[in-house]
């Protein structure tokens, strides 16, 4: 892309964590369907490929930056699709972005949305279909639900680098484990033990039997670990601080909306039916509740909300010695 147009983006965040969504200037992102076009964009060296790192690499991004291109929706029946994309390449899902896709579909124009009331933005994202429900009061936006994939639990008690995990889907596959196995909390000053530790973990995991799809090997594998600490519920509530470290080592500043997806798998599968409360490490929340069972999993909604953090116009010097930049962590 070394003298190619500028790339355009609206950035947003949800629950802290960064998200930029690509509004012109894009590479061609063909394919047959959101997770076929994942599956080419992700192959290094694409013009996708490149326009990613340009963006999510320093001096232009950091590393944990997270955005998206949109693309097409495999059928009439979204509004539109989306690749999920950060530091390390293509992410299968992301809840934190389907709600920033939620407030910038409604804040544009793109979707028309009454004064009052609910407006359901369908997306279509390489894990399937999801769908922002955005609730507008007073022509303003106050919240946003993200209705996840169906979820389900798919192996529990499985030894990870020392460790106890239990393994879940709720659009990618994560590791769930209490912070205190590993001798840590959920909290700020013990971030570099967790990714430590969570790096640890993901190694340990990979290509084991128990992080397969059933149903699409391209969903396969633990996309991120999760650390959680219980923390005093109330009245028709269950509530929990997390940190979810994804990728490589890149850590999630909101409560992880696929991560939450997952969370609620396990939960349900443990007989809990509260809805749950669950926190980040910078102290932001999502409320989490199980709305249907299907033969394929439970199906979670989740509330938050994303605000706009600014517009920007990326380009790249043709002389520049970084290109497309690197990453330090």
């Amino acid at each position: 892309m070394t003298g190619g147009p500028a790339i355009t983006t609206v950035d947003y965040h949800t629950g802290g964590e960064p998200f930029r969504i690509v509004t012109g200037g894009a590479p061609g992102l063909p394919g047959d369907g959101v997770l076929d076009r994942r599956a080419r964009a992700a192959v290094p060296g694409s013009a996708a490929d490149r326009v990613r790192r340009l963006l999510c690499h320093e001096p232009r991004g950091h590393a944990d930056m997270y955005g998206c291109f949109l693309v097409p929706p495999d059928d009439p029946g979204a509004h539109a699709g989306a690749l999920f994309w950060h530091k390390d390449g293509f992410s299968t899902a992301c809840g934190h972005g389907t709600i920033a896709l939620g407030v910038h579909a409604v804040r544009e124009g793109l979707v028309e949305a009454p004064p009052d009331g609910d407006t359901d933005v369908r997306v279509d994202v390489p894990s399937g279909r999801v769908t922002a429900r955005v609730r507008t009061e007073g022509g303003r936006i106050r919240s946003v639900t993200f209705v996840s994939v169906p979820s389900f639990v798919l192996a529990r008690s499985v030894e990870a680098a020392g460790l106890r995990v239990d393994l879940a889907y709720g659009g990618a596959v994560y590791a769930c484990l209490p912070a205190r196995a590993a001798g840590l909390a959920v909290r700020p000053e013990d971030l570099t033990g967790l990714v430590a530790a969570a790096r640890r973990v993901k190694a340990a995991l990979a290509g084991h039997p128990a992080t397969r799809h059933p149903g699409d090997d391209r969903l396969s594998g633990v996309y991120g670990v999760i650390f959680y600490d219980e923390l005093p519920g109330g009245d028709g509530h269950v509530r929990q601080r997390n940190v979810t470290v994804f990728a490589d080592g890149e850590v999630d500043r909101s409560p992880c909306g696929s991560g939450t997806a997952a969370r609620l798998a396990l939960l349900h599968d443990e007989g809990v039916r509260d809805p749950l409360v669950h926190e980040s490490v910078v102290g932001s929340v999502f409320r989490a509740r199980v709305v249907a069972q299907t033969p394929q999993g439970v199906v979670p909604e989740i509330e938050g909300m994303a605000y706009r953090t600014g517009r920007h116009v990326f380009e790249l010097d043709p002389d520049d010695p970084l290109g497309t930049g690197f990453t330090l962590r």
